[in-house]
């Protein structure tokens, strides 16, 4: 795979990215459209990280900011999310196979989660970067957290939107009106569907995985931060270090 063009490292949060830009080899914080990126090595890649931000439309507005400030050569994203297929457990992660926007519904001009004149809804991760990906998290797993710690690895779709999905209610909607399209979700969050379809236009690859952090229900709001610092950031860390490795 050709390591020429910087790879882009997008998280949703701050914490998923401190101990990255602490490993960076000759760090250089770069603003652009009022977003800070931090431009070092790592793993002997040349690499460019940076936050999405929250929800899609700022997610999408980072991701062309990467894509044309920096020409990158592939994006890859780390998040959390919350778990809503079967046997997704809190702990483990996802990589996403395609990507969905769950709040799309420009019907009945266009099919509903159709994205309007592109004649389609999933957009799909980038085989070979995300097979690399699920191999990254695998060996992160094998590693696991201090406390012995270890979730699974799935592989499959993740479903954004811009709402925090946070009650039972709320999320059993979510899945059911995709799957009466055909569309089985294995995770929700608010950026991932942005940022492949950003990915798309300009022909990059794009990989992303979600940590689980809830079930999106009515026990997604307990003790999420202290999951982020002590779960989710760990993991962040391991995987993107795995992933350069294969690269």
């Amino acid at each position: 795979m050709n390591t020429v063009s910087p790879t882009a490292i997008l998280s949703a949060l701050e914490q998923e990215q401190g101990g990255l830009i602490a490993q960076l080899l000759h760090p250089q914080k770069v603003q652009r459209a009022g977003r800070d990126f931090w431009c070092g090595s790592l793993q002997g890649h040349p690499v460019v990280l940076g936050l999405s931000r929250i929800g899609k439309v700022a997610a999408a507005t980072t991701t062309a900011a990467l894509i044309e400030g920096f020409g990158v050569g592939r994006v890859v994203f780390t998040g959390v999310a919350g778990g809503v297929g079967p046997g997704v457990r809190v702990g483990d992660v996802v990589v996403g196979a395609g990507f969905v926007q769950h709040d799309m519904d420009a019907s009945p001009l266009f099919p509903r989660f159709e994205i309007p004149l592109y004649g389609q809804t999933v957009f799909m991760g980038d085989t070979v970067l995300s097979g690399l990906l699920v191999q990254a998290c695998q060996a992160a797993m094998r590693q696991g957290l201090e406390g012995g710690h270890s979730g699974q690895v799935h592989h499959g779709l993740i479903a954004s939107g811009d709402v925090f999905v946070s009650g039972a209610l709320q999320s059993g909607a979510i899945v059911r009106a995709l799957q009466d399209c055909g569309h089985a979700p294995l995770a929700v969050e608010m950026e991932g569907a942005a940022v492949a379809q950003v990915c798309a236009d300009y022909g990059i690859p794009f990989a992303a995985v979600r940590t689980i952090s809830d079930r999106a229900d009515d026990t997604a709001h307990v003790d999420f931060s202290q999951f982020v610092t002590d779960v989710a950031s760990v993991y962040a860390n391991k995987i993107i270090n795995e992933l350069l490795v294969l690269l």
